[in-house]
């Protein structure tokens, strides 16, 4: 579904990423994680074409670097940004309505029972594929709780997310594969029980 190839990105004359490689298959939960700063944001940004970079971005057979960030999300990709920017001037429902589409074949329209608003707003656009850049920082624990439980639920739907996030309990427990950054590199890539199974790369590169 997702291929990224050899994918540099930068800030003015400094480098952030040097040659990411990137899979997402259909129905697939992969996370991308490292410490703060190592170039997890600006993958997405640059996935989302608010950032220019060079390489390969492939979604579903259709190379989409160089798109505009409207035309990425037509294409069917839908981010829940690190800091929410929702609408502060519109109501819940406006919000919600304001990206309504119905580009997924599906019986119905996503629900969103006590599900936070931002999340909400991009599972209006029906996405074939949803990035969520921390999503629960900064969250009470219930609140997180709810949108590791709807992301189990939307997983189970045969949803395919991409999730930046430090906890590592809960993107153990429903993902099926993670990529490991540092200073812009990709240094390690594993399914779960394989990244429970590295404590010293949890150490090195998480700080857990």
């Amino acid at each position: 579904m997702l291929e990224v190839r050899n994918l540099r990105a930068g800030y003015d004359d400094s480098q952030v990423l040097f040659g990411i490689d990137l899979d997402i298959s259909a129905g697939q939960v992969v996370t991308l994680l490292g410490r703060n700063g190592m170039g997890k944001t600006t993958t997405v940004w640059s996935i989302m074409g608010d950032l220019r970079s060079s390489g390969s971005i492939r979604f579903e057979g259709r190379e989409i670097n160089r798109c505009t960030s409207y035309q990425v999300c037509q294409a069917g990709i839908a981010l829940v940004p690190e800091g929410r920017r929702i609408f502060p001037n519109l109501t819940v429902r406006e919000n919600l309505v304001v990206s309504a589409a119905n580009r997924r074949k599906a019986a119905e329209p996503w629900t969103f029972e006590r599900q936070m608003l931002a999340v909400g707003r991009a599972l209006m656009t029906n996405p074939t594929l949803l990035i969520l850049d921390e999503a629960t920082e900064g969250l009470a624990p219930k609140i997180c709780a709810e949108i590791w439980d709807c992301l189990e639920q939307l997983k189970a739907l045969g949803q395919s997310i991409l999730v930046i996030d430090k906890n590592i309990a809960h993107i153990t427990r429903i993902a099926d594969y993670h990529y490991v950054l540092r200073k812009g590199c990709i240094v390690w890539k594993g399914t779960s029980s394989e990244l429970l199974s590295a404590p010293t790369i949890q150490k090195e590169y998480l700080g857990i």
